[in-house]
């Protein structure tokens, strides 16, 4: 008698949800374009960071919301390409983490020509330069060449500040097309960092249309206070703004009329020189 085939079940798919694993709270369902595992192994290496330097699996668990074994199934997966390393019961990030960022930062064709430039603009002015771009409501910051410390935090290569309250944020956001913007920041939670940060959207709405006008933007002490920064638009030659850069100062270094004096003419020469290496 002739036995009858079963079909054998379905493989696993990395699109399917995982039922030991808590659902997306993000809003965003499996498809065929969101491959969920990958996604909840990065959000186990975003949470790690300065205030959690390392991590046991139950730490991991609670700070990304997956449970006990999703998180040591992604943590042991992470372990064994290397990006995690475990000593005992905490887990932490291995150097080999470095290598997604600097990817992005190797992938910008200005990146390489801005730092020399940035280091002699902070060697001729005496004051610290940087580069960002613009990621959602904050800015990230791709270069940095500290003249000296004058924030309380410490600032480096992917470092976030909000977007609103400072220069560099300023330009980015002033640079997008006048619907985007004002779509943006009328979405914004705008907090205030100081008493002097600007809160209203409609105020800032304003700003921004002169910075656009003006082509820079001049943050005093809206971010922190002691702190004055200066930021110019570094443009492709399609004329699209693709990142910022500034200079930061004390207000009892420099006047806000001596920063634009002094500063300005040659933020933006270096400005120019890198979206000159940009191709159309």
């Amino acid at each position: 008698m002739a036995t009858r085939s079963r079909t054998p079940p379905p493989a696993a798919s990395l699109e399917a949800p995982d039922a030991t694993e808590a659902p997306a709270t993000d809003g965003q369902r499996p498809s065929d374009s969101h491959v969920q595992s990958f996604a909840r192994g990065l959000e186990v290496l975003r949470s790690f960071g300065a205030d959690a330097p390392t991590q046991t699996l139950s730490e991991a668990a609670e700070r990304t919301g997956l449970t006990r074994a999703g998180a040591r199934r992604i943590l042991l997966t992470l372990q064994g390409l290397g990006y995690v390393a475990q000593e005992g019961r905490d887990f932490r990030l291995t150097p080999k983490v470095l290598e997604l960022g600097f990817a992005y930062l190797a992938s910008q064709p200005w990146w390489h020509v801005a730092q020399p430039l940035m280091e002699d603009l902070t060697q001729t002015l005496h004051e610290s330069s940087s580069a960002a771009v613009l990621d959602g409501d904050e800015i990230v910051y791709v270069l940095r060449v500290p003249a000296h410390k004058i924030m309380s935090i410490n600032l480096g290569v992917g470092s976030r500040l909000p977007a609103h309250c400072s220069s560099m944020g300023r330009v980015l956001l002033a640079g997008l097309p006048e619907d985007e913007r004002e779509r943006r920041v009328m979405a914004m939670h705008l907090t205030a960092k100081t008493p002097k940060t600007i809160t209203d959207p409609e105020r800032l709405l304003s700003v921004l249309g002169d910075v656009r006008r003006k082509g820079f933007a001049l943050v005093s002490e809206e971010l922190e206070l002691g702190l004055m920064s200066l930021a110019v638009p570094v443009m492709d030659r399609a004329g699209r703004v693709v990142a910022a850069l500034n200079v930061s100062t004390q207000p009892q270094r420099r006047t806000a009329t001596e920063l634009r004096e002094q500063c300005l003419p040659l933020l933006q020469a270096v400005a120019r020189r890198i979206g000159e290496t940009m191709a159309r």
